[in-house]
Parts: structure tokens; C-alpha cells; sequence
């Protein structure tokens, strides 16, 4: 249980980290897109900017690649960029990689079970920082996130995924995937893995164009209320999924109504109180992955058996009815390629009609 609990602390601080930096806006707009060339090849040189729109240069791919947590690590994993990553902090759980990339990716050396120590991560021979949070007190208690300065003294380059770290002071709400999109392209350039980047963009862009087209511009009255109940942040007070965050854009694709868009942030604290008061006609039994289906499935039955018997949430119709969705927490929070097959499976729940079932 100590093990699970500590966890879970540590993702919420993962999840938590995601107001650090501070940009002029979100989105597809966020600092120049990579030149490429030919069949989508990386030509380089290669400037990509972080939240603040400076840029970094790289004259040649990245070779030494430490990343932050376990999104950025997935992603130079499906881009074939794996065997170039040296070390990464939050590493992700058992079970929490598709299989395809699983066994590489726990090869991974890790620096850090929540954030990098700043000597560990300025000594481990990187030349690239994949950073999902930004500069927050998140290394492991040894001080905070090593300065630009810092970064450039050890010859370690600085990049950021514009969908996590810059969510918190982009312009407007998350109703999109286009930064994750643009994360994929960005490591693509850096790695000289365009062509697969390109791949797996046109791969997301073909599931959640195939919702929306589903959906057909489906007005606001259609769109059931939505609460992500992250089961793992605890139960005693509930943490709201806000409009900054990627699982805002995620439900926004597959017709829902988040009933706490309006918190403008990535997550917050709120009250058993709230979540009445926006009453949901569904809620997701958020857990994050235990590693099997026995144990996930167990994590599942301990989320619903909560809300069934919590007092002041028992009574509500979603439970009373059963809308009980049981998604993991990292394919619909963590930035990634997955979050296009998490609005596919949220939209054929919530709207079976128009989407239909399917995986």
C-alpha cells in the first residue's frame, strides 16, 4: 500500500508540475515548426523554441536523451528514438507502456523516481533535456531545476513539450491535440525521425477526425457533463481536471462537457461539494496502471465501490445509473499518441449511435 501510495504522490506531482512555464500562447503557434525536407526528412540545422519562444539549435539529432517523466520518454520510444535515451525521472509504472514499446523502454536507466536531482541530471552526459514540467522545485528534494544557464554550461539542451509545460498560460482552453501533435514533430526534428513523426501525427489525426465526423459538430445541449475522478490523487478531496490540461481536449473531442471547464488551470483541489453541485452524467474511474489487468481490474472495482458507497456522491445519477467509465489516468492526462484512441473509446460510451462500438 506504501508503494502504491507513494506513487500516486508522485504523479500528482507530475500532474501538478504542468503550470510551470510561462508562454505567449499555446497550440499550433507555439515557436517556429521544424524545416524539414524531401519525404518528410529532418534537415538540419534544426531551432525549435521552448514556452518562452527561445530557441535552441541543433546541428545534427540529439544522441543522449534524458526526459523528464515518462510522456516524453513514450514518444521518442514510438518515434524509434529509444535507444538514444539515457535516463529519464517519473519513470512510468509496469503495464503503464503499450507492449510494443514495454521492454525497451524499461531498459531505460532511471535517474530519478519523481524529478532529476540537478547534479544527477547536469552530470549524466545528456545533450538533450526533454523537460515535461519546467522549472519547478521537482528534483527530488535536492534543490530546484537547474538553471538555463546551468543547462548550457553542461553542454545539455534544453527542450520543452509545449503541450504539458506551457499548458498552464496558454491562450484559451485545451479543445484540441494539436500541441501533443506538434510535441511529436519537434522530437521527430531533433531526432532526425520526422518520417515516423509525420506517421504517427496522420495515425491521431485519422482517429479523431473519424469521431468528429461521427459526431457531426454536435451542439452543446448533446454533450453529457464529465468528471475525471482521479481515484489515485485520493479520495478524501477530489482533484478537478481543468480546461488547461490535455484530458480537457481529449473529452472536448469525444462530445463531452468537462463539468469544470471553467477552472482555468491544469488541475485543482475542489470539494465532494462541487462535484455534486455539477452533478455529471458521467464519471471516469481514472486509476493509474497497476501493471495486469487482475490488479487494474481490482483498482477499478475499489474506484466504483467508493463512489457507490461515499455518502454525498452515492446519490448522484451517473452513479446510480452506472455511467461509470473505466479509463486509465495516463492515456487521457499524460501527452501521447494514446490520447487519440481515449476520445475514440469516450465517444463510443457516451455517444454508441453516432460513434458505435469498437476499440
Amino acid at each position: 500500500m506504501r508503494s502504491r501510495v507513494l506513487r500516486g504522490l508522485a504523479a500528482a506531482a507530475a500532474l501538478l508540475a504542468t503550470t510551470a512555464c510561462s508562454t505567449d500562447g499555446g497550440g499550433s503557434g507555439s515557436g517556429p515548426a521544424p524545416e524539414a525536407t524531401g519525404a518528410g526528412a529532418t534537415a538540419f540545422p534544426v531551432k525549435i523554441a521552448d514556452c518562452t519562444g527561445h530557441e535552441t539549435a541543433f546541428a545534427g539529432p540529439a544522441a543522449r536523451i534524458v526526459t523528464s517523466n515518462g510522456s516524453a520518454l513514450e514518444m521518442l520510444l514510438q518515434l524509434g528514438a529509444g535507444d538514444r535515451v539515457i535516463g529519464t525521472g517519473f519513470p512510468p509504472g509496469p503495464g503503464t507502456l503499450p507492449p510494443a514499446i514495454a521492454a525497451q523502454g524499461a531498459k531505460v536507466p532511471v535517474l530519478g523516481e519523481t524529478g532529476i536531482a540537478r547534479e544527477k541530471l547536469l552530470g549524466s552526459g545528456a545533450d538533450t533535456y526533454v523537460d515535461a514540467f519546467g522549472a519547478m522545485d521537482l528534483m527530488g528534494g535536492a534543490g530546484d531545476a537547474p538553471t538555463e544557464a546551468e543547462f548550457t554550461a553542461a553542454g545539455i539542451r534544453h527542450v520543452f513539450l509545449l503541450s504539458t509545460a506551457c499548458a498552464a498560460t496558454a491562450k484559451g482552453p485545451r479543445t484540441d491535440l494539436a500541441e501533443v501533435e506538434q510535441d511529436i514533430r519537434r522530437l521527430g526534428a531533433v531526432t532526425g525521425t520526422s518520417p515516423k513523426a509525420a506517421e504517427l501525427v496522420a495515425a491521431m489525426d485519422a482517429r479523431t477526425k473519424a469521431v468528429g465526423t461521427a459526431l457531426g459538430g454536435l451542439p452543446a445541449d448533446r454533450r453529457p457533463g464529465y468528471f475525471f475522478f482521479d481515484f489515485d490523487a485520493g479520495t478524501k478531496q477530489p482533484v478537478a481536471l481543468c480546461n488547461r490540461q490535455v484530458g480537457n481536449a481529449v473529452m472536448a473531442l469525444a462530445g463531452a462537457r468537462n463539468v469544470f471547464a471553467d477552472c482555468d488551470a491544469d488541475f485543482r483541489p475542489v470539494g465532494w461539494e462541487d462535484v455534486v453541485a455539477r452533478n455529471p452524467d458521467w464519471i471516469q474511474l481514472a486509476v493509474r496502471d497497476r501493471g495486469s489487468e487482475a490488479e487494474n481490474t481490482k483498482a477499478y472495482d475499489e474506484a466504483e465501490r467508493f463512489l457507490r458507497e461515499f455518502p454525498a456522491i452515492k446519490g448522484l445519477a451517473a452513479v446510480q445509473q452506472g455511467h461509470l467509465l473505466r479509463i486509465g489516468s495516463e492515456v487521457t492526462t499524460i501527452a501521447g499518441t494514446r490520447n487519440a484512441d481515449t476520445v475514440r473509446r469516450i465517444a463510443a460510451a457516451l455517444h454508441p449511435e453516432l460513434v458505435g462500438s469498437g476499440s
